[in-house]
């Protein structure tokens, strides 16, 4: 390669949201020959998202499968599937479909390595749109991550940047249990940029996104471009927040974030769940536990309205985490200081 083409291939590469997933899907078909996807429309029509668009070309109908409109069937065939040594990436079109096949995902593939005494492993990747923002209504706005993260023998992975997209999958796949890999619909049609030097990334820690000193706002997904521009906005008025973004939400990597709050002593959790029963709930209770005497306010949750979620675009807006609620909270909790 000539010098043009080595500094050409260090600059970083800009791309969607959704590109890199589709990139990181790719990747795994070339690289993993018992890898392959099935879902709905994953196909000839290229995913709903547009995420699988033209693997099936690539890869054939063998290794891109269009499935029945049956998460119950299609799911459990990828646990038999995984069971056999296979490695099936298996979509799910939203998340609140995944509830057609929860027997399938909490019965059996959170369950057999334990119950065969480890004799069983089931190297599953499911993937699922997540969340709201697109005006899909309350049937198809679900942020249902957090109860996934209540089952144990599950991953749970919530990728928030381009980078993470990128390459979490290929680390799901060499898990051998079920992974979950939540993509926030919002985020499918924002760009980041990749760095060259990254070929892989942490699927076991929360990575810490902005350095600050005063305040801590942890989030996962699609509130995590909400916080970096809330703390945007929170510098100009003389306070630097630190951005955690969660992105693995079981096991939850509360230990970072107590660190953090060992040196901002405030904190504010934003989570598009439901706050009742949430994983903001889950966090805050760790951290009242272990982080009690380093708190100098009580713990914020910005969360979604507890309603289903609403069709009209300004009425969705309101149920959702906003910058201006995680500003409002972040100066509710600094007005001691």
């Amino acid at each position: 390669m000539s010098a043009a083409g080595d500094q050409a291939a260090l600059e970083p590469q800009r791309m969607t949201y959704r590109e890199a997933c589709r990139q990181a899907i790719r990747q795994a078909l070339h690289d993993e020959p018992r890898a392959f996807v099935m879902g709905e429309d994953v196909g000839k029509y290229g995913g709903c998202y547009a995420v699988t668009k033209g693997l099936l070309e690539e890869f054939g109908p063998e290794r891109i499968v269009d499935t029945p409109l049956a998460e119950n069937g299609f799911v459990g065939a990828g646990v038999g599937a995984a069971l056999a040594g296979l490695r099936p990436i298996v979509e799910i079109m939203t998340c609140n479909f995944s509830l057609l096949a929860l027997d399938q995902i909490m019965n059996n593939a959170a369950t057999l390595s334990h119950m065969s005494g480890g004799q069983f492993s089931v190297p599953l990747v499911i993937r699922m749109a997540t969340g709201a923002g697109r005006q899909l209504a309350a049937q198809h706005s679900h942020s249902l991550e957090g109860w996934y993260a209540h089952i144990p023998g599950l991953k749970v992975l919530a990728p928030a940047t381009v980078e993470d997209a990128r390459y979490m999958l290929a680390a799901a796949l060499a898990d051998p249990n079920p992974v979950l890999i939540f993509e926030h619909i919002v985020l499918y049609n924002t760009e980041g940029e990749l760095n060259p030097t990254v070929q892989s990334v942490d699927i076991e820690h929360a990575c810490i996104r902005r350095p600050g000193r005063d305040l801590t706002l942890v989030a996962y997904g699609n509130s995590v471009p909400k916080c970096m521009e809330a703390a945007q906005l929170l510098q100009a008025q003389g306070v630097e927040a630190e951005v955690i973004d969660l992105r693995v939400l079981r096991p939850l990597d509360d230990a970072t974030v107590a660190a953090s709050l060992s040196r901002t002593r405030r904190c504010v959790i934003v989570d598009e769940g439901w706050r009742s029963g949430s994983l903001s709930a889950e966090l805050a209770a760790r951290l009242a536990q272990r982080s009690f005497y380093d708190l100098d306010a009580p713990i914020a949750r910005v969360c979604g309205r507890e309603v289903p979620v609403p069709y009209a675009a300004h009425m969705e807006e309101a149920a959702l985490p906003s910058v201006a609620g995680i500003v409002g909270a972040a100066r509710s909790l600094m007005s001691g200081r």
